[in-house]
C-alpha cells in the first residue's frame, strides 16, 4: 500500500512526519494523512518523494518489488565493480 510505503522510506531515512512535511513544503497533516490512507499525496509530491528518498515512484506506488541501489555520484570504476558484484551473485544463485 502507498500509505505502508511512505512510512516505510520516511522511517529508513530516519525523518519524522514534520520533518519530511518540511523537505516537501506540506503540512505534517498531510503526510500524516497519506500515512493513514485519508488522502494520496499528487503526482508532484510522488515525484518529490522519489527523489528525496532515491527510489522511483512505482516503489511508492507498490508497483515495483525490486531492490535498487543509486549509483548517481559513483566513477565510472565503482559503477563497474557495482555491476561485477551484481552479476557475481546473479551467477552463484543460478549455479
Amino acid at each position: 500500500m502507498i500509505s505502508d510505503n511512505i512510512k516505510r522510506l520516511r522511517e529508513n531515512m530516519g525523518l519524522s512526519q514534520a520533518a519530511l512535511a518540511r523537505k516537501l513544503g506540506v503540512t505534517r497533516a498531510s503526510v500524516n494523512a497519506w500515512e493513514m490512507e485519508l488522502s494520496s499525496p499528487t503526482a508532484v509530491y510522488l515525484v518529490e518523494m522519489a527523489r528525496l528518498f532515491h527510489t522511483t515512484t512505482d516503489d511508492i506506488l507498490g508497483l515495483g518489488q525490486e531492490e535498487q541501489i543509486s549509483l548517481r555520484g559513483m566513477s565510472d570504476q565503482e559503477k563497474h565493480l557495482v555491476y561485477d558484484l551484481v552479476e557475481y551473485i546473479n551467477s552463484q544463485k543460478n549455479a
